[in-house]
């Protein structure tokens, strides 16, 4: 194996295949990354068996092979080089690294022990736009779970149907749940990792993006990085029973003054073990409180207030979680009474719906 590549190049792909290698794996090939010199680039592979990410490099291949380089050693190395040409030579698992004046030589792994990629059958395949996709992403994987005992609750559902897909996380307290126009033609539900989208996020840009979905993993396919992760196995819960309500409040209000007032309030609900704030809205005003050990606050925002009034708490991060992904200037909050969940939506916005689940007070009722 022998080539040249700029050391910007090859830091920029480096960085993006170190995002499938595990810090805390026992396995010591995992620790590395597979480099293999094609024809016409330069594959990283690297992978903790749940993700993996292979991406291509443009450089000037002279000789074809492949080894295995350990990701930490490779990616601090080629950090430190200068911005010049980098001579990459490999004989046997001996690899000769020269930039300049510097001059490297390094143990590698052979290739022959490193996980392969997964095989592709038949598969479903859909092709959508990197900012509709990132932007989906924004809006739904930081509601999924962290309980490893519900698995299914840590992926974002993939609900793919023949005019849309909805993109939906819960975690049992509340629901995200985004709506992207597609035209497809077949029917089926996915659970992608959380994880793996977020790294997908990470290296999105503009353009296209192709999702295959073949047994028990998804592809995403862009230019020059393929991400394959695997799917979660489980019954997704029905989460249009857990939308579907009648409304006997509605209120339309500004979404950074509500932000700004819960963010603040949410400085003295920290102290409180909930985290907790009482909502109170009543004529045309919403009336924000929290009261802990330590002191209390009180914010006062202006709303429109349709139907009953209403007093209702919630655990705050929740709230202000749903409120940072929303871009638009005004929403509607929806509510069916002090404990039943609360509905968000964005005022010109029909595709996206963030759903939180009260707080019940001591007594029984939220007054």
């Amino acid at each position: 194996m022998k080539l040249k590549i700029s050391q910007k190049e090859l830091l920029k792909h480096i960085n993006i295949a170190q995002k499938a290698v595990s810090s805390r794996t026992t396995i010591q090939i995992l620790e590395g990354i597979l480099f293999i010199a094609e024809e016409n680039c330069l594959r990283l592979v690297a992978t903790d068996l749940e993700l993996i990410v292979d991406t291509r490099a443009n450089c000037e291949i002279y000789e074809k092979g492949q080894i295995v380089i350990n990701s930490s050693m490779i990616g601090n190395i080629i950090r430190k080089l200068p911005d010049d040409d980098i001579y990459i030579e490999v004989d046997d698992n001996n690899i000769n690294i020269k930039c300049l004046s510097t001059e490297f030589n390094i143990q590698g792994q052979d290739s022959n022990e490193f996980p392969s990629l997964p095989y592709i059958d038949k598969d479903v395949k859909l092709t959508l736009e990197q900012s509709e996709l990132r932007d989906s992403i924004r809006k739904t994987s930081f509601a999924t779970s962290m309980d490893q005992t519900r698995p299914d609750l840590t992926g974002v559902l993939f609900n793919i149907m023949n005019d849309r897909i909805e993109f939906v996380a819960l975690d049992g307290y509340r629901v995200s749940l985004d709506c992207m126009s597609n035209v497809s033609e077949f029917e089926m539900k996915a659970i992608v990792p959380a994880r793996a989208l977020n790294e997908v996020y990470k290296i999105l840009e503009e353009g296209e993006i192709t999702l295959n979905i073949i047994t028990g993993n998804i592809i995403f396919k862009l230019e020059n990085t393929d991400v394959y992760s695997r799917l979660i196995d489980g019954q997704y819960i029905d989460y249009n029973q857990v939308m579907k309500q009648d409304f006997s409040t509605v209120v339309t209000i500004e979404k950074r003054a509500l932000q700004m007032a819960l963010e603040r309030a949410s400085l003295m609900a920290k102290e409180d073990k909930a985290n907790l704030v009482k909502l109170d809205f009543s004529g045309n005003e919403l009336h924000i409180s929290s009261n802990t050990d330590i002191g209390k606050v009180d914010e006062y925002v202006k709303c429109e207030i349709g139907g009953e009034d209403l007093k209702i708490a919630f655990n705050a991060k929740y709230l202000l979680d749903g409120l940072k992904v929303i871009d638009d200037d005004d929403i509607t909050l929806n509510m069916s009474g002090s404990l039943r969940p609360m509905v968000f939506k964005p005022l010109n916005d029909t595709n996206y719906t963030y759903l939180v689940l009260p707080v019940k007070l001591a007594g029984g009722n939220n007054d």
